[in-house]
């Protein structure tokens, strides 16, 4: 099972505060554990929403919205991709994580749709294109 393993921004990495080196390391040492487990597929962190854009969708309309965005707490800071065998193995990878802010910060664990979880409605068609997708992703294609 995949995961978006999301970290949430506070005030403080909205203001653009970059981590200590003491965050720095201690969170490199922990992406290097994800990553000998097998576990991290891809991992980055997030500039401020204030340099960030939104585009809005009304139907053939596209609005282009420049940040920052309010509604801190709902705004994302950096993520993770994992690989995992349950929701549960991730929570306790979680718990093993230094505190990613300097300040009280949350994380937010939401699995990924896999092709099985769309049923019937993804097509012979539609899983040969997702196949195509994944294979020039990964650079194969």
């Amino acid at each position: 099972m995949r995961f978006l393993v999301i970290v949430k921004a506070t005030k403080e990495s909205e203001a653009g505060q970059m981590p200590s080196t003491e965050l720095l390391e201690a969170m490199g040492k922990y992406n290097e554990e994800l990553a000998k487990a097998g576990i991290m597929k891809a991992g980055e962190g997030l500039h401020p929403s204030s340099r960030g854009v939104r585009v809005r969708f009304s139907g053939d309309k596209r609005t282009v919205i420049n940040g920052p965005f309010a509604a801190t707490e709902e705004l994302i800071a950096g993520f993770w991709v994992w690989e995992v065998k349950s929701l549960e193995e991730a929570i306790e990878w979680v718990k093993r994580c230094p505190n990613p802010m300097e300040s009280e910060s949350d994380i937010e664990i939401r699995k990924i749709f896999e092709a099985e979880d769309f049923g019937e409605a993804l097509t012979p068609e539609l899983r040969a294109q997702e196949d195509r997708l994944r294979a020039q992703m990964e650079g194969n294609g």
